[in-house]
């Protein structure tokens, strides 16, 4: 939707994404969006390193030190997209934020993932990339997260029902209002499937340009949010909304083509190319330092545990879902990468600057990938292994030197200090309390 296309609506949202994934911006009359394109939108830049519960980062250097300056919010190239789930007409415009010298500003999320996909620019290439986006219906009315109401039965749903047709069908209308809504928003997504856990989903978002598919699926999270509450329900992208069951992850593929379009990972084989094992040397080597942004929340670590269909040992192979690192089959000219680690709770826009970053860190030092693993990636104990913990991932995330060569440094520090305030934070409430503080924001 472009910008001038707003006419007859009251209002529009504008929204940035900040360090947790999360739309900060500001409600305006639709009559100002023409002047967004100038520069018309302000914003303290320390809005964009808020914690998850909405609060300054104490001794930030973006609030008192620098006096909380404002930065200047420019459209995106997305444009304006409908927002479904609410009961009036209106529309979101992505926004990035800029100094005023019209810089980005690089603790934006959305300008880490550019700034990684301009190296790959510098050599003729481009980058198409998918997802796919798990999360679970929920009944939230209670003290603690619950399976929901089955529309047709009334009873809650207790069994887990892996691509089973007659849940889907159970929660029909949402879906029939999802997949519009994502056609209305431009969001390409695919197949649905019921999933492992207890009232969990999965959509496939299609392959595509790695800007545009980070954007989709920031706007995709916000649609089953809102969809699934107009429902009746709520939709949740927590990494494990209940201990015991299945966890909500995020698979990314990815594959790079050259100026004629052409896929550099394939050689024709089974194999890949040396660069495609280049690029896996890479997410390899800087799996153990990232599982930060992989698992960016305390309820992230209940998801990565042995055994658990969330990979925790930094392995690769061909066609073996039990890795962390996947090379799919089927036609050499399809040759992908599909990254396995991610809980559904992440941010998009750093997860693929993560990943697109480690990729290309494999590929500029020629490194050469461990020999791929056969059978169950579980059995194997000596592999790398993620952080075990959230204060673990945190330093390994902020010394490492790897990380430093993938993201920009302000991106890295305040990401840092957002996570330890948020895990002082949740030791002073009450374990039982946490789930309130994730369920709709992650």
């Amino acid at each position: 939707m472009d910008l001038s296309d707003l006419t007859g609506l009251p209002t529009v949202r504008i929204a940035a994404c900040d360090v947790n994934g999360q739309m900060r911006g500001k409600r305006m009359p639709a009559e100002l969006a023409d002047k967004l394109a100038e520069g018309a939108a302000r914003m303290p830049l320390s809005a964009l390193n808020v914690d998850v519960f909405g609060c300054d980062i104490e001794n930030s250097p973006l609030v008192f030190e620098t006096g909380d300056a404002d930065g200047v919010l420019f459209p995106t190239e997305r444009g304006a997209v409908a927002m479904p789930w609410l009961p009036t007409d209106t529309a979101l415009i992505p926004m990035a934020m800029y100094h005023d010298d019209q810089t980005p500003f690089l603790g934006d999320p959305r300008h880490a993932l550019a700034e990684v996909l301009s190296r790959y620019a510098a050599r003729g290439w481009s980058v198409v990339s998918a997802t796919e986006m798990e999360f679970t219906l929920v009944d939230a009315s209670g003290p603690a997260p619950q399976p929901p109401l089955n529309p047709v039965t009334g009873r809650r749903v207790k069994n887990e029902a892996v691509l089973s047709i007659g849940q889907l069908d159970a929660f029909d209308a949402f879906f029939t209002d999802l997949y519009a809504g994502a056609e209305e928003m431009g969001i390409p997504a695919q197949s649905a499937i019921s999933e492992a856990g207890l009232g969990q989903y999965e959509i496939n978002l299609n392959h595509q340009d790695a800007m545009r598919c980070a954007d989709d699926s920031w706007l995709f999270k916000a649609l089953v949010r809102g969809l699934a509450r107009k429902h009746g329900f709520a939709a949740t992208f927590m990494a494990k909304p209940y201990l015991g069951d299945a966890g909500n992850g995020m698979h990314v593929h990815f594959s790079v083509l050259d100026t004629d379009g052409n896929n550099v990972f394939d050689d024709g084989t089974e194999r890949g190319s040396h660069l495609l094992l280049n690029a896996v040397a890479g997410c390899i080597a800087a799996m153990p330092d990232s599982t930060l942004i992989f698992a960016p929340h305390g309820n992230s670590y209940a998801r990565l545990v042995p055994g658990a269909h969330a990979p925790t040992g930094a392995a690769w192979a061909y066609e073996n879902r039990t890795a962390a690192i996947r090379i799919p089959g089927g036609s050499p000219k399809a040759r992908r990468i599909e990254h396995r680690v991610a809980g559904g709770d992440t941010n998009p826009y750093l997860i693929l600057a993560t990943l697109l970053g480690a990729a290309l860190v494999g590929i500029e030092d020629q490194l050469t990938p461990p020999d791929p693993i056969t059978g169950n990636a579980y059995d194997l104990p000596d592999l790398p292994q993620l952080a075990p913990d959230w204060i673990t991932a945190i330093d390994r995330f902020e010394a490492s030197p790897l990380i430093a060569r993938i993201l920009p440094k302000m991106m890295i520090r305040n990401l840092v200090m957002t996570k330890r305030q948020e895990v002082g934070r949740f030791n002073d409430l009450p374990e039982d309390r946490h789930w309130l503080t994730w369920l709709e924001t992650v």
